[in-house]
């Protein structure tokens, strides 16, 4: 092992033992502590992480996988993503400085924001992180200025009309303007080594993915015509954290793969990277949330309760924190989280319209709202799941001012997978920083995670 992550990170379980049993331990705890002011905390499965890496492994075989460090900054994962032998993509100087902390080499780390201040490029030029982005000319002659010795990536715009959020609104050159662009970089003697796209985060179409990975083959050419020596296409990110979605990551992954086969073939000398966030963190933190306070308010029209014969009321909970803070999703991604609730209530008991809000005096911290649940008491606890994107090392930047305690679980079994999945890395020019799976570490992907199953789809 190469020594990021060892057993006193985190809480061994032995299989079987599940998230929801050490959520019992922890509340019960919590709620019996001494002092009366409680906080939300995390318990995270370092194990799923483990898991969703040999998936990628597995799906994606030729994809170098870089983890998206502002989707979750904390340190269990970035230690288990590193031992894994992942690289990180980085959007600041707060960001590099992090994984640098932990032992990571300056080789593993990309400085993967199109828009970056001049003091944060000529920090990642005294510490020899040598992989930057660009997609405007104002951003190119910044580099130029602070650091002329730097590798740029393009970064194209996608077709993102199809995403949740997207990102080409905001980043990603146009393709017309791309000649252009690579013009400008050989007059200033900057080395342009690849291309990079970003499909937008919860893409309902994998086909922009083949399109995308098309457009950039043109990129390719361009760059050749003019000059410049390009082998690292990046895929970005986009790909779902959780089960369950419209569009599984296995159909996504068979979907690249063709595209790949098609525009990138094996040989090519092209090194395929993607950046994910939420595709390693989502599903492995679960949060547990106190009530604080409490509101009883009379309906004044009837609802379904009347038909049942219970009181028309309606209960407000406040929770100890909200969209501001580990709920921003509710913002951003238009989601609304559902509970689970910690005490199973009786079967009998009647059921109320209910609605859950964060701590802040603004009218926006609602988390949830049109539940329908038991009467609950302050004090209770409530349980969401898939909480690990965007939740941990946010909250300062939102307004938040508590930071939750987070506790990291692993199996014996995925510790084990973890231990046994790493090649010691040869160290020249080529291989630096790429970790290899062992047999082994193929052989138990089967009893981890399932295989694609789709058949790779067409991309003409």
């Amino acid at each position: 092992m190469a020594g990021y992550l060892s057993e006193s990170d985190f809480v061994m379980v032995e299989e079987g033992f599940s998230t929801r049993d050490l959520l019992e331990k922890l509340t019960l705890g919590a709620s019996g502590a001494t002092t009366d002011e409680v906080a939300a905390f995390f318990v995270a499965d370092l194990g799923a992480i483990v898991r969703k890496h040999f998936c990628f492994l597995k799906c994606l075989p030729r994809v170098r996988p870089f983890y998206s460090v502002k989707c979750n900054s904390s340190l269990g994962v970035l230690k288990v993503l590193a031992e894994l032998g992942l690289g990180f993509s980085c959007v600041n100087k707060a960001e590099m400085e992090l994984v640098q902390r932990i032992g990571v080499p300056t080789s593993k780390i990309i400085y993967a924001n199109p828009c970056k201040q001049i003091a944060q490029i000529k920090y990642a030029a005294k510490h020899g992180v040598q992989l930057l982005s660009f997609d405007n000319e104002v951003e190119l002659a910044k580099v130029v200025k602070s650091y002329p010795t730097a590798k740029m990536v393009l970064c194209i715009a996608t077709d993102d009309t199809h995403s949740l959020s997207r990102l080409s609104l905001k980043f990603g050159a146009l393709l017309k303007s791309c000649r252009h662009l690579l013009e400008n970089a050989k007059k200033s003697h900057m080395e342009v080594v690849g291309v990079s796209f970003h499909v937008g985060s919860g893409c309902l179409d994998p086909q922009v993915y083949a399109q995308s990975i098309a457009e950039a083959r043109l990129v390719f050419e361009i760059g050749a015509e003019l000059g410049h020596t390009m082998h690292i296409l990046d895929l970005g990110g986009g790909f779902p954290g959780v089960e369950g979605t419209k569009v599984r990551f296995e159909e996504i992954a068979s979907v690249i793969n063709s595209a790949l086969d098609l525009y990138f073939p094996e040989g090519c000398g092209v090194d395929i990277l993607a950046e994910l966030g939420r595709y390693y963190v989502t599903s492995a933190f679960t949060v547990a949330v106190s009530i604080v306070a409490k509101k009883e308010v009379l309906l004044d029209q009837p609802s379904r309760e009347e038909e049942n014969g219970s009181a028309l009321k309606t209960f407000v909970y406040h929770l100890d924190d909200g969209v501001y803070g580990i709920f921003n999703s509710v913002l951003f991604d238009n989601i609304c989280p559902t509970p689970i609730l910690h005490k199973k209530p009786p079967t009998e008991q009647p059921l109320y319209s209910s609605s859950l809000w964060g701590p802040a005096a603004a009218g926006r911290d609602c988390v949830a709202e049109g539940l329908w649940l038991p009467q609950l008491h302050v004090g209770d606890w409530l349980v969401f799941e898939n909480m690990g994107a965007y939740t941990v090392g946010t909250s300062s930047l939102l307004g938040g001012t508590q930071t939750c305690h987070i506790t990291y679980t692993m199996s014996r079994v995925a510790w084990e997978a973890l231990r046994r999945q790493l090649l010691p890395v040869e160290q020249d020019e080529d291989t630096e920083g790429v970790c290899k799976p062992l047999s082994c570490g193929w052989e138990i992907t089967d009893t981890l995670c399932v295989g694609p199953v789709f058949t790779p789809a067409s991309i003409m």
